[in-house]
């Protein structure tokens, strides 16, 4: 099986896509649009994308994605996120003057740069590419953070582990595929449903699950493109492709404008 991962070999989502999909041929992909892509394509059998970090927040543009692509979610997987600094083999810590990595994982990495004061923060488009960037280009005076497959993948050296601020740091990834298949065990489901903006229609659209005593996870709106100040909601309901959901989302369609399932999925 070929997945589409956004990033390069040894980033997070690499080692998601191994865990969640043992033995497939992992394609790296430079942009999370061209991810979506070769779903839709058909050129990579599924991908697998970060969607939240239980620091950070939410993955905004793959949440866009979800709505704009014909895609659906399959399984959801929670990876333990340790960031490692990690330079050339020569290259102490007295040496460094920049760190680069993706932004999340700067901010994620708060305390250690008010530690250290004279090591600028750099963001770059991917954890294993500023590593794959310190190492290539032969920088001696910067690091990348990553994960330790970065260091392994690409031959840098840890100069400190686990660097990040929370202990508690995951990131939820998915599994999506062009195709709707809804796997044994599904108890989750996700969807993106969007409103007139009208007095109690909130109200209204929420109701459709406590009337049924579904239990919703998650809440979240995101801007509507092209319509200013308009919003979508995005939600995640404890429930599988049950009557009760179904009725739920029938409810759902009729006070809603636009609703989507964009995946009914086993929990993590």
């Amino acid at each position: 099986m070929r997945i589409a991962i956004q990033g390069e070999m040894g980033s997070f989502s690499h080692e998601a896509a191994r865990r969640m999909a043992p033995g497939s041929t992992i394609v790296p992909c430079a942009r999370s649009a061209e991810v979506f892509d070769r779903v839709g394509r058909g050129s990579v059998d599924a991908a697998v994308i970060p969607i939240e970090n239980s620091l950070a927040g939410s993955v905004t543009e793959h949440f866009d994605l979800l709505l704009a692509r014909k895609v659906f979610i399959e399984r959801e997987f929670r990876l333990r996120i340790v960031h490692n600094l990690i330079a050339l083999p020569s290259v102490r810590r007295e040496d460094l003057r920049r760190v680069y990595s993706h932004p999340v994982a700067l901010e994620q990495c708060r305390d250690f740069f008010r530690r250290n004061r004279k090591v600028e923060p750099v963001p770059f488009y991917d954890t294993a590419g500023s590593v794959k960037h310190v190492v290539e280009n032969r920088l001696r005076d910067a690091a990348g953070i990553a994960g330790r497959q970065a260091a392994k993948a690409y031959k840098g050296r840890i100069l400190a582990a686990g660097i990040e601020d929370d202990k508690r740091n995951f990131t939820r990834f998915f599994l999506i595929r062009s195709k709707r298949r809804v796997l044994r065990g599904a108890n989750k489901t996700s969807i993106a449903f969007s409103l007139q903006n009208i007095p109690g229609a909130l109200f209204k659209a929420l109701s459709v699950f406590a009337l049924r005593e579904i239990s919703l996870s998650k809440i979240e709106s995101r801007p509507m493109r092209g319509r200013p100040w308009e919003y979508v909601f995005y939600v995640d309901f404890l429930r599988g492709d049950d009557p009760a959901a179904r009725n739920a989302l029938r409810h759902l369609s009729e006070v809603a404008e636009l609703v989507k399932v964009l995946g009914v999925y086993p929990s993590a």
